[in-house]
């Protein structure tokens, strides 16, 4: 009998054992699945937190609507009842000591108009000048793999990049623009310049895909992002779901692979989906030429607090949903989203539930991660004192480190993951990576890299 072994039971290990587990049992397969993961419980970096009539999402907090719904998921899972959607808002940037608004008619900071970059608030009548250039400049030089921050400063300019997009798509993408390719974040403006000459026009004539179903952009369920994990979990009854089993070597065996855990048991199997951080799978292996093809694939690191307070979330600015810091000089914080006011299921009062991220390409996170948590907890109210003018005290917290853990796509990515997938066909065939380390950091891209990761095995066996 053969066996399946799916490491790392977040959003992907769940989608590709899923999709195992149901073809097992509509095919009658004699075959044996197991998902292993290392913490109680399963999710990975999806974790719903109830504290206080409060909802807390300390991992991820949302889906991409737009990309569920050319998905099959939520129905398969009969979730459709569950699902909520964000309320509509503005966003702002916190610069110059105040808030601004980021111009409606913009996507990721991009202007959709040239009313748009004329209305913004964000960028002086000279960067604003220099920004039309992108109607007359032509790509010449540019392809989908170089970086987005030079082929968007090209066209664009220095001060409208800087000021009103690079703080909009880093904190998207958690990354240096510089440092990313366009085909890893938005190829949509390298295709926009192509077809139309121009980036804003391109924005322009595709504005309904970007604002399709309103202010419908992301979706969550009634009782937290979780119930998706609860959904998987519940539908693997032919698969061995084994928690608090964290394996730490991965050696071959004349008929396949055997797997050591951290309490010494073993399992062989013939099949392994390592859906865990790259760092993680990497440390599995002895080889020391596979862990160099590894070595170029990087993370970053992310601390999340949540700030509940009893008062009103109308004490917020008006229609607004957060702000994204565009000088790291000004606050401690990359972010933070009004959480109450963006998701009315969160907090059952109405009252204000705030999300601050702070990301270690800010350069007083060396300084945050040495501090306790109530230090950290001071940091963010301080954030909060400075940003929103609130000073009272909070009447819960939650803080969740996610340290080494957050992909950066860099311009060598696809290389990187084209050669890792090339050897470990070669000398370690039925050893599969799947996850946000290489394939896309949403929820939908890390569902359907599991289902197309099960879908290779299902073909091979």
């Amino acid at each position: 009998m053969k066996t399946v072994l799916v490491i790392g039971g977040g959003v992907t290990g769940l989608s590709a054992m899923y999709e195992l587990n149901k073809w097992k049992k509509e095919n009658n397969q004699d075959i044996r699945l197991v998902l292993a993961e290392s913490a109680e419980q399963l999710g990975g970096k999806i974790r719903t937190v109830r504290e206080g009539g409060f909802t807390i999402e300390a991992g991820a907090d949302s889906i991409v609507a737009r990309k569920a719904d050319s998905m099959n998921f939520i129905q398969e899972l009969g979730l459709e009842e569950e699902v909520v959607y964000n309320a509509a808002g503005r966003s702002y940037i916190y610069t110059e000591g105040e808030l601004k608004l980021i111009p409606a008619d913009a996507v990721f900071g991009i202007p959709a108009s040239v009313e748009s970059l004329a209305k913004s608030t964000l960028v002086s009548a000279e960067g604003k000048v220099e920004a039309l250039k992108d109607f007359y400049t032509k790509n010449d030089r540019f392809t989908k793999n170089d970086s987005i921050g030079d082929f968007l400063e090209h066209f664009f300019g220095k001060e409208l990049v800087e000021k009103q997009i690079a703080p909009v798509l880093s904190g998207v993408y958690s990354g240096n623009l510089s440092d990313l390719t366009i085909a890893s974040t938005l190829p949509q403006v390298f295709d926009y310049k192509e077809k139309y000459g121009s980036i804003i026009r391109g924005f322009e004539e595709n504005k309904k895909v970007f604002q399709s179903g309103g202010g419908k952009k992301f979706l969550s369920f009634k009782k937290g992002l979780d119930a998706l994990i609860d959904a998987y979990e519940e539908r693997l009854d032919e698969t061995e779901i084994l928690k608090n089993k964290q394996a730490v070597k991965i050696e071959k065996s004349d008929h396949g692979y055997i797997v050591v855990f951290s309490n010494g048991e073993t399992l062989e199997a013939d099949h392994i989906v390592l859906s865990i951080p790259h760092n993680a799978a990497e440390s599995l292996f002895d080889d020391k030429e596979l862990k160099a093809e590894f070595e170029p694939l990087k993370n970053s690191s992310l601390i999340s607090i949540y700030l509940a307070y009893d008062i009103p979330d109308s004490e917020l600015p008006e229609d607004g949903t957060g702000f994204i810091t565009a000088n790291t000089a000004e606050l401690t914080c990359n972010a933070c989203t009004w959480t109450s006011r963006k998701w009315k299921h969160t907090s059952e009062s109405g009252n204000l539930l705030v999300r601050l991220f702070y990301k270690s390409s800010h350069p007083a996170f060396a300084s945050l991660k040495e501090m306790n948590e109530e230090e950290m907890l001071q940091a963010a109210l301080a954030d909060i004192e400075k940003s929103l003018g609130i000073t009272a005290e909070p009447l819960a917290s939650e803080l969740t480190k996610w340290t080494e853990k957050m992909p950066n796509y860099l311009i060598s990515h696809p290389e990187t993951v084209a050669t890792l997938e090339s050897r470990l066909g070669r000398e370690y065939p039925g050893i599969w990576l799947a996850g946000c380390s290489y394939y896309g950091v949403g929820i939908p891209d890390c569902i359907k890299n599991g289902a197309e990761t099960a879908g290779k095995i299902i073909e091979s066996l």
